[in-house]
């Protein structure tokens, strides 16, 4: 008989169980999603990047950037220096800490696809007053009572709330990773301009250098002229002021230089007290970059991918605050074992469990869930307007880059071209000097020129190689959508019976 009984209760019990689960999975499944279905905000690409005129592009399999852009420009020093960046820059480990940020809140989110469980065990001892005003067999008694039980809540999706809120925080996560990407695309860029801008330093301080020691050469020989009485000392003092004039700028050149020195250092995670960025003049112009079309721009900057993952975000909050118009449906369960000794606490007659589904529908909150409505809407459209607001600034610097490597690239042949004049011009003067033809202040003119012309020449290729940096920047330095994580959650894919 006790085994029946035994039997019995514990069949009741697994029905019950049973049929919870199965009313859960019902409307789990056979729930509908509410608010509207995602699609991607609309932005019409041009065909064709206008700045890109007669300057040669590469093609894309000429040159393909992959991970590690700056190795395009074929400099061991500097690819030595990008290496760094991932190991030691502080920003870049920020960015990190915050995606991971993201990923734990999309985590704890995704738990409500879950029941939570609890259990407990409690042991009391009472004794009940014998002077009790109402009269029960227990007055005056000691009683023990001892209880094992679990508890079980379970949220059913029945409206999509849950889906909703997760695959918002899902989006936010794919965002936040695409930020890492954008804090590591800028991170390195910003190394490899201030690393182009000190080899331009080193380039002019060399030529400086260089026209030192021409300007010394010059002065003596003015000063053995003055001493044979063909040169006067007015000569001899102007020769003097333009050689002490551009020693100066020589010395110059080392504040900029020893700040972006400094630059690089912090960049790559080290006191600038610890660094040291060897002199090593710029000589070489900026390769061909492959451009391709503004289409694909949408595909390959993680900005614009941040911000259309922002936008999905917000569509999803249109259906979370839609949800709260419908009931909150809940499942659930309670059971355990209760005894008076701990000896029977384990039985079959100890049993006790509760088990049911609940349903809670808000029927007034003074507007309160029409202005979270209302908020989500206008949230979706600031996320689509800065959408395209990124997208029109990205297609904006391609076209400013492009533009300017063009248009420096002919300026470097103009350049050129006004080098050998100054030259030309400067041998003539000493020659004319040098004949008693002319006086000093004509080869002062010819050499202020001439140095003019050549730093002009050096700070052009120095533009050139930051405007190319900025250029794959603004390409998105090889990065594509599809590196996102789907599934931000997980290491991995999430198995095929995981809820999406």
């Amino acid at each position: 008989m006790k085994r029946s009984r035994k039997i019995m209760i514990e069949n009741l019990q697994r029905g019950a169980w049973l049929g919870l689960l199965l009313a859960a999975g019902v409307l789990q499944f056979s729930g509908c999603t509410v608010g509207p279905k995602y699609h991607p905000p609309a932005m019409q690409a041009p065909p064709a990047y206008k700045e890109v005129g007669d300057w040669k592009t590469a093609q894309p399999n000429d040159q393909n950037f992959g991970g590690k852009w700056w190795e395009i420009f074929q400099d061991t020093q500097l690819n030595a220096l990008e290496e760094q960046i991932n190991v030691s820059n502080q920003n870049l480990k920020a960015a990190t800490a915050q995606y991971q940020q993201a990923r734990a809140v999309l985590r704890y989110n995704r738990a409500d696809y879950f029941p939570t469980i609890t259990g407990g065990a409690s042991a009391t001892r009472e004794k009940f007053s014998a002077n009790r005003s109402t009269t029960t067999i227990a007055n005056g008694k000691t009683v023990s009572d001892f209880l094992l039980a679990g508890d079980l809540s379970y949220q059913v999706d029945v409206w999509g709330r849950v889906r909703k809120n997760v695959e918002s925080f899902r989006e936010q996560a794919q965002a936040s990773a695409a930020d890492l990407a954008v804090v590591n695309l800028s991170m390195h860029a910003d190394l490899a301009i201030d690393y182009f801008a000190a080899r331009s330093l080193d380039a002019e301080e060399q030529l400086l250098k260089y026209t030192v020691v021409q300007y010394e050469k010059a002065l003596q020989l003015n000063e053995e002229r003055y001493r044979g009485g063909i040169a006067s000392e007015v000569e001899v003092e102007q020769a003097r002021t333009i050689l002490e004039t551009t020693r100066a700028q020589a010395i110059d050149v080392g504040v900029a230089r020893t700040q972006f020195e400094h630059a690089v250092a912090v960049l790559i995670g080290k006191p600038p007290a610890e660094f040291t960025l060897p002199p090593l003049p710029l000589t070489t112009p900026p390769p061909s970059i492959p451009v391709g079309l503004p289409s694909e721009l949408l595909e390959r900057r993680p900005d614009i991918a941040a911000a259309e993952r922002r936008v999905a975000s917000a569509n999803a909050q249109i259906g979370l605050a839609k949800a709260a118009y419908y009931p909150l449906v809940t499942l659930a369960a309670a059971g355990g074992f209760e005894s008076g000794t701990i000896g029977k606490l384990v039985q079959g007659p100890s049993i006790l469990w509760s088990a049911g589904p609940s349903a809670v529908l808000t029927l007034f909150d003074g507007g309160r869930r029409r202005a979270a409505s209302d908020e989500a809407r206008t949230g979706y459209d600031f996320a689509v307007a800065s959408y395209r607001e990124i997208v029109l600034t990205g297609f904006q610097q391609v076209e400013d880059n492009l533009a300017a490597l063009r248009i420096l690239e002919q300026e470097a042949g103009v350049q050129a071209v006004a080098v050998k004049a100054a030259e030309k011009s400067l041998e003539l003067s000493n020659t004319r000097y040098t004949g008693g033809v002319t006086s000093y202040l004509e080869v002062i003119t010819a050499q202020n020129a001439a140095l003019a012309s050549e730093v002009t020449a050096v700070n052009i290729l120095g533009r050139r190689m930051a405007s190319a940096v900025l250029l794959i920047q603004a390409l998105g330095g090889g990065w594509d959508r599809s590196s996102l994580p789907e599934h931000p959650e997980c290491c991995g894919k999430l198995a095929s019976n995981a809820p999406n």
